[in-house]
């Protein structure tokens, strides 16, 4: 383990030094960022992005979100895509907040412990440790390291996880390896690096900026 976190660090380091310092997208507060990050799934950020400002500009708050009939909320969020699958899951998820919380402010998971607020957003229907991680780490400011699709796939190809484990086993694996300080910009250039250059079908090697530091097998020249 020793020696993978002082790849993950060499790796973190190389693509800050080839990215810089990334910044998330608007920061929102927590309710925001879990309702944005249930309509990202299975979607890009432009329709995610689409289906959350149709909802916000079809809804005034949250709670007239929870509480409109399901094909309003269905028919607003369209652009995300998967809309009579997200448009339930979101209303559940506020309606199951609300009646835990008597609110659907999500601050006071900031003074949880880590494991304790992961815990509390994943016990609801449609909340994986993806969209908590997002919600604790770009929300409230938490140490979780979201790992998508790009971060998992370009840390199997980097060495810095198991092949065979999943995805849900890779989220507290990859925060063992890296530091909690790292894991904001990690995350971020991690996707960068897996969107332009290490894609799924056609890695870029030669235009990698960590491939020197990469021992997959399949590079292209």
């Amino acid at each position: 383990m020793k020696n993978i976190k002082a790849r993950a660090l060499k790796i973190y380091e190389t693509l800050l030094e080839a990215y810089g310092e990334p910044v998330w997208r608007n920061p929102l507060p927590a309710i925001d960022e879990l309702v944005s990050t249930i309509l990202s799934q299975n979607t890009n950020d432009v329709n995610r992005d689409r289906g959350f400002e149709a909802l916000r500009a079809k809804f005034p708050t949250w709670e007239a979100v929870r509480d409109a009939k399901g094909e309003e909320v269905i028919a607003a969020i369209r652009p995300a895509g998967l809309a009579n699958q997200k448009g339930p899951r979101i209303q559940q998820v506020l309606r199951a907040i609300t009646q835990e919380r008597g609110s659907l402010d999500l601050d006071f998971l900031a003074d949880l412990p880590i494991e304790e607020a992961r815990a509390w957003l994943t016990k609801f229907n449609g909340v994986g440790p993806k969209t908590a991680a997002i919600v604790l780490c770009f929300s409230l400011n938490m140490p979780a390291f979201p790992v998508d699709t790009h971060i998992y796939r370009v840390s199997g190809r980097l060495g810095l996880r198991p092949d065979k484990m999943t995805v849900e086993q890779a989220h507290p694996y990859l925060e063992s390896v890296f530091p909690p300080e790292t894991y904001y910009a990690g995350h971020l250039n991690l996707i960068r690096l897996g969107r332009e250059v290490c894609g799924a079908r056609k890695p870029n090697c030669p235009k990698c900026p960590v491939n020197k530091l990469c021992d997959y097998k399949e590079k292209t020249k």
